[in-house]
């Protein structure tokens, strides 16, 4: 005989629930980006040490290799095999540091989800909203009041450029004006310069004939006495 067991209204069925899965955790083990970035850093530490080769090393101490190459080429050793023990221990810190390994393999995971999505014909508005972050609601809201205050700073922007330009327009013709003022001012000046010139000649002849008037007139005025 079986026993029936009541159970809870509020319990969802799994089977039937319309809540996604969660998602899959994301693996530690590098991805094809994440391995993809590892084999350009050991190319590019690899073509920095082969261009501090011995020879290059060596130019630099042309007398210790010439009289000592053995240390020489001992130390450059040392040297090409500490820079690279330094440059690998930075990388890891880095990609430790910045998680790169998952970040890079949840990358591989949203590009193969939207290749399937794209060859599968399934848009983006085919997503369901409640399969969406809180980040990514929050943004899909606000987007559209951005885009519209974005498009009235940019008008507002417009229209400030362009009187700006009418002002800049209006201040140069006033610049020209007033250069053409200073022009005529400083031909008045030219012309005034020259007539007081002329006067203060005509001045100083004026006396010399006033002065000969003068001597003359004493002079008869002489004779007759």
């Amino acid at each position: 005989m079986s026993e029936n067991i009541p159970q809870n209204p509020n319990q969802r069925d799994p089977v039937t629930s319309p809540s996604p899965p969660p998602p899959a955790p994301v693996p530690l083990t590098p991805g094809p980006r994440a391995s993809r970035l590892q084999q350009v850093f050991e190319q590019a530490l690899a073509r920095t040490l082969r261009a501090n080769s011995y020879a290059n090393f060596a130019g630099c101490f042309p007398t210790p290799a010439r009289h000592v190459p053995s240390s020489l080429e001992s130390v450059w050793r040392q040297l090409n095999a500490k820079l690279e023990e330094s440059a690998k221990a930075e990388f890891d810190d880095i990609i430790r540091e910045r998680d790169a390994v998952r970040q890079l393999n949840e990358l591989d995971r949203l590009v193969g989800e939207a290749r399937f999505r794209m060859d599968n014909g399934q848009g983006a508005g085919n997503v369901a909203p409640h399969t969406l972050g809180a980040d990514e609601l929050y943004k899909a809201h606000l987007t559209p009041y951005l885009r519209e205050a974005q498009s009235v700073l940019e008008t507002k922007l417009e229209a400030t450029h362009a009187e700006n330009a009418e002002l800049a327009g209006k201040i140069q013709a006033q610049r020209s004006e007033i250069q053409a003022l200073l022009s005529s001012l400083e031909t008045v000046v030219t012309d005034l310069e020259g007539a007081t010139a002329a006067t203060e000649q005509f001045a100083k002849e004026n006396d010399l004939r006033q002065e000969f008037i003068q001597m003359d007139q004493e002079i008869k005025a002489r004779r007759d006495t």
